[in-house]
């Protein structure tokens, strides 16, 4: 193990919080099961494309407007009518998301290696978001004093994968010279390969189980995971053996 802790930057939307919950609370407004899954599926698709859009163009505007955005095209695109209450309380259900199953086993244990490791989450969302996910959701909330920091890439503005935002990252961990001590954690390949691309580690939760395929990085320079898990759990066991802690 090092003689530094490492830090471990959790991404927050899809990787640690189950957004596909959504559906749900689309469910009850629409009546139909099946078209309530297919705007949540487009909802963050076209949340995840408007950020990297954005940021092309140069320009940057609040995480939560563009996932405000995102859903009324997506709803629009069904030909489901959103009334504007229904906007209010889908984006207040949306800070209000579970963890994914496998994630509480993971943070549990986490809080036993603390003299290890410094946990951090690290969103596209602006702080008041990312404040608001961590308390209100039933199952994250009673992790907030575990993580040492919620870092926001609002002070950047600019959205992963954009090189500054990790490099943001490193600093506010207190790591820089040693980016190879911040581990990312992340479901999204794009994310992996952004963060890998500026030397930090990086584990890949692959939950479908259809391992890595993404060939950006390749293209880029021979750029794969660190590690690649099936789940937030199986990842942090690798990133402590990779470290050589005692977990």
């Amino acid at each position: 193990m090092s003689e530094h802790k490492i830090a471990i930057a959790f991404d927050l939307y899809g990787t640690l919080l189950a957004t596909e919950s959504m559906a749900t609370h689309l469910g009850k407004i629409c009546g139909d099961d099946k078209k309530a899954h297919e705007v949540a599926r487009v909802w963050r698709q076209y949340q995840l494309e408007y950020s990297w859009r954005i940021n092309a163009m140069g320009i940057y505007r609040s995480f939560r407007d563009i996932t405000e955005a995102a859903l009324q095209q997506a709803a629009d695109e069904a030909k489901l009518t959103l009334r504007p209450e229904h906007i209010v309380e889908l984006m207040r259900d949306y800070d209000a998301l579970n963890l994914f199953p496998e994630v509480q086993c993971a943070l549990d244990a986490l809080e036993a290696v603390q003299d290890q490791v410094d946990c951090y989450i690290f969103s596209n969302g602006p702080s008041a978001m990312i404040h608001a996910s961590v308390a209100s959701s039933p199952t994250l909330g009673k992790y907030a004093k575990l993580f040492k920091g919620e870092i926001s890439v609002e002070e950047v503005q600019a959205f992963k994968p954009d090189g500054r935002v990790y490099d943001h990252l490193v600093r506010e961990t207190g790591h820089e010279g040693r980016e190879e001590e911040v581990w990312l954690v992340s479901a999204n390949a794009w994310d992996v390969v952004g963060a890998r691309a500026r030397g930090l580690q990086a584990a890949f939760v692959d939950r479908k189980g259809g391992g890595w395929t993404d060939r950006l990085g390749d293209v880029i320079g021979g750029i794969k995971p660190s590690v690649i898990a099936s789940g937030v759990d199986r990842a942090v066991i690798e990133i402590m053996n990779h470290s050589g802690g005692h977990y």
